[in-house]
């Protein structure tokens, strides 16, 4: 039986329900919104997310499930006096070409801008011989991202200062987190002048700037409980300019008649950088969690997890982006759910996604599927790989490659030419895995990862150094691995392991640098040198490795550089390793001078023989 509390939820949601049909009809989607309508009324939308919730967990409740929510899984960087032109400077490693994704360094081919403890500090960096911190800027919270564009330097940050609470509806308790824009005039990178703050409610969910436009991505829960009854409530999430704060109108409210065990408003705002004082366009989404964002040069798509009864399954949304316009078009579903942003990709009217689905005895099957614009799939591969889960994906052209493990890594070539009818052209299977893909060039591939050993007994392998792989697919149907690197021991490190923002590449010269935490085993413990695959190392260096890759020498080690200037920082340390200021997180080039950047330093090398150039402290 349902319980009296929930009943009588249940029928004042009804009743709500009941009295904004008609309203509600007046705002129907037009043709190709495939299910996404406005709300009339906040009546309108508390009657809706309650009644929703009180069917869903009622329906969870009666087949026993216990359900916790998915709320905890986030899958999901002008001149300056008389400098002389900047020659070719690298740019953050983003997925589309043209779309650019915030990071915590960036630079503009003269100055760096990067995230120092709680600032942003800007660095003349060429020349290097002129190298020098001009400037500092505190917004007042901790920033986690920024970007450049010209004179405006846009920075992010989350901050937990309690929503004010609007007085349409009464809210117990604030939801959590605000997301904060800082937009600064560097026109004078001595003296940055703020222009510009916005705050939006919700967590920082994704970022990109196309052009002079930043859109931003965040999401706010829409249920609040009270304290002790633990009846939910409704919020209202809000948008604060320059100090005034406003709740978001019903009408700006996009929904799908999806029940849910839990609700978030997914948040898309435009900023235009070119007139940073002009009103902000925006639109919201009443979904599940949003999990990760991909974003063409043209759209925004948004993966939203969720339970169905059919299992698990990637709620999808189309929004058509460009200039200030944020126009919801497209809705759709596939099976599974998505690892990370690669996972997805739009390619000549077609949008892509891999994702992995859970079977019957927690076993794993992965799929392809291509959709058309109106997020109806139209090609479909399934029930890749059984037993294993997606590890790395990459979409390019009319090929996916694609790696899964469980034991051994299994890398796929699939053919995505006909987008009805995907299909594995081949597949290589070798030890270890990649969590990251990138495109040496049309024939090769980039593989970055884990080696691992097989165990004895289970079905499981034991992870070891960090791995550097590179595959030839000059021939899509017998992929070869032609050479690889291994480095360090089992607890060897890198954040491009989660974060391809961390890689730098250069193309042109073959150059490729990640920051590694190195852990390393003393084979003088173990007799014979026989050490047990599950042992740990003990770190002892972290810094930026070097590496020169090509087809015809494979991969070569320059050398690495390194901040750490204590010897004895990693004395007995053993396996545990905690942060350091100077641990280098990313790296760049203006010209041939190598710049690793760390929170606390600057540190320039000839970008060849890795000879110091010169160090600015921040």
């Amino acid at each position: 039986m349902i319980p009296r509390k929930k009943a009588l939820l249940l029928a004042l949601a009804a009743a709500l329900v009941a009295s904004s049909l008609v309203a509600a009809a007046l705002l129907w989607p037009k043709p190709g919104q495939a299910g996404l309508r406005r709300f009339s009324s906040y009546d309108e939308l508390k009657a809706f997310v309650l009644s929703s919730y009180m069917r869903a967990h009622y329906y969870l409740d009666y087949l026993g499930y216990y359900y916790s929510g998915i709320k905890g899984i986030r899958y999901e960087a002008e001149t300056y006096g008389s400098a002389p032109p900047a020659p070719r400077y690298s740019k953050t490693n983003v997925q589309v070409e043209g779309v650019d994704e915030a990071d915590i360094v960036k630079t503009d081919g003269e100055f760096i801008y990067t995230i120092s403890n709680r600032s942003v500090a800007i660095v003349r960096a060429y020349p290097p011989e002129e190298a020098c911190l001009v400037s500092k800027v505190a917004p007042g919270a901790k920033p986690i991202g920024l970007f450049i564009n010209e004179d405006k330097l846009v920075v992010f940050g989350e901050q937990d200062t309690g929503i004010i609470r609007p007085d349409i509806l009464v809210v117990p308790e604030s939801p959590g987190l605000n997301t904060t824009v800082w937009i600064y005039d560097v026109s004078d990178r001595a003296e940055p002048r703020l222009v510009r703050t916005v705050v939006v409610d919700g967590w920082y969910v994704a970022s990109r700037m196309i052009g002079s436009y930043v859109y931003l991505v965040t999401c706010c829960p829409a249920l609040v409980w009270a304290y002790g009854d633990g009846a939910p409530d409704i919020y209202v999430p809000r948008l604060c300019l320059d100090g005034r704060a406003q709740p978001i109108p019903a009408h700006k409210i996009w929904y799908v008649d999806v029940p849910d065990v839990d609700y978030d408003y997914t948040i898309v705002l435009a900023l235009d950088l070119s007139d940073p004082m002009g009103e902000p366009s925006y639109e919201v989404f009443l979904t599940g969690l949003t999990a990760c964002v991909y974003v063409s040069r043209e759209n925004l798509y948004l993966a939203v997890p969720r339970w169905a009864s059919s299992g698990e399954e990637t709620l999808l949304f189309r929004v058509r982006i460009g200039g200030g316009e944020i126009v919801p078009e497209a809705q759709g579903s596939v099976p599974g759910y998505v690892l990370n942003q690669f996972s997805m990709d739009e390619h000549d009217g077609y949008f892509r996604i891999a994702t992995t689905t859970h079977r019957e005895g927690y076993t794993w099957e992965n799929n392809i599927y291509v959709l058309d614009m109106d997020l109806r799939i139209v090609g479909r591969l399934e029930g890749l790989a059984p037993g294993e889960r997606i590890y790395a994906a990459r979409f390019m052209g009319d090929r996916c490659y694609l790696v899964t493990f469980r034991k051994v890594d299994p890398f796929f070539v699939i053919d995505l030419s006909d987008p009805t009818a995907p299909r594995v052209l081949g597949k290589l299977k070798l030890p270890g895995y990649s969590d990251y893909l990138h495109p040496l060039d049309d024939d090769h591939i980039i593989g970055i990862g884990k080696e691992t050993v097989p165990a004895e007994e289970g079905d499981f392998s034991w992870y070891q150094g960090l791995k550097i792989a590179l595959f030839d697919v000059s021939d899509p149907e017998e992929p070869r691995l032609i050479d690889k690197l291994v480095i360090g021991d089992r607890g060897t490190d890198s954040p491009v392991l989660r974060d391809h923002k961390a890689l730098l590449f250069d193309a042109e010269r073959g150059i490729m640098v990640l920051p590694v935490l190195l852990a390393e085993i003393d084979e003088d413990g173990y007799p014979e040198g026989e050490v047990p695959p599950y042992v740990e190392g003990d770190y002892v260096w972290q810094g930026a490795v070097v590496l020169h890759v090509s087809v015809e020498d494979g991969i070569e080690v320059l050398g690495n550089v390194t901040h750490i200037e204590d010897p004895s920082f990693f004395d007995k340390l053993g396996y545990y390793c905690p942060e350091s200021p100077y641990f280098i997180r990313r790296a760049l080039y203006i010209g041939d001078v190598l710049y690793t950047v760390s929170e606390a330093m600057v540190l320039m090398n000839d970008i060849w023989t890795l000879v110091e150039l010169g160090r600015i402290h921040l």
